[in-house]
């Protein structure tokens, strides 16, 4: 496949250094909260796609459950593989292409870590391999930006200071997609060093509903925050779909 974006930012040091202080408490209060809403079977077999460097499957493995993280960086799966043990497992791989099949009992896809393929094509492919991974009753979460709420509340320019790297983001968005540009200056070269630019399509409530009925999962649930509160189309600031495989006949 072409090389994209997130393939060189996402394995990138800067991009680590970024967001190495990402609220991690608040990832946890939610997957806590999540797995009580949806009461798992115990040792149930559980996908974290897009795992990063597995702070969420390594949630649900302290939980209990056989937990299996992918991800397309290789350098995020190679530090997430430290922490592998027999209930927690990793694996480079690109959610375009199939995974295994008929094998979870759920998956998660967390912290809008979709839309950023350049064809519908491709999100329809890593619906597909998501749906094609659970077994026939099997439940995916996905954890989503609200387009609304984003598009009113998105700061346009700030800069971040992490150790000796200066981080200038600029963000904008149009028609179909929101953008996150990132200017990079270390300490020992004031010109800019990198540039890297994020895009995240405008996928809504009912583009989700499609998109996911198309590949065999029906919406059951939606929710707007990680309070799991009700979702509301212009104020919730999360849009987080709890769908379930329907069974083969």
């Amino acid at each position: 496949m072409p090389k994209t974006w997130f393939k060189d930012w996402f394995n990138s040091h800067y991009y680590h250094l970024l967001y190495q202080h990402r609220d991690d408490q608040e990832a946890l209060n939610f997957i806590q909260l999540l797995i009580a809403h949806l009461k798992p079977a115990e040792h149930a077999r559980m996908l974290d796609v897009a795992c990063g460097k597995g702070r969420h499957s390594k949630a649900l493995a302290d939980m209990g459950y056989e937990a299996t993280g992918i991800d397309l960086s290789e350098e995020s799966i190679q530090e997430a593989k430290l922490d592998e043990t027999e209930q927690l497992h990793f694996y480079q791989h690109d959610m375009r292409l199939p995974f295994w099949i008929n094998y979870f009992d759920y998956a998660f896809n967390f912290f809008t870590s979709f839309g950023y393929f350049r064809t519908k094509r491709e999100h329809d492919n890593a619906i597909r391999t998501i749906a094609q991974s659970l077994k026939p009753g099997g439940i995916f979460v996905i954890d989503y930006l609200n387009v609304r709420y984003a598009e009113k509340n998105q700061q346009s320019t700030h800069s971040v200071d992490v150790e000796d790297v200066k981080f200038h983001i600029s963000k904008w968005n149009d028609e179909s997609h929101f953008y996150k540009q990132i200017q990079i200056t270390d300490a020992s070269n004031q010109s800019p060093k990198h540039l890297y630019t994020e895009k995240v399509a405008k996928f809504t409530l009912g583009d989700f509903t499609e998109m996911l009925s198309y590949q065999g999962l029906q919406v059951l649930e939606v929710f707007g925050d990680y309070q799991l509160g009700k979702y509301q189309l212009q104020d919730s600031p999360r849009l987080i779909l709890v769908a379930r495989k329907m069974a083969i006949l």
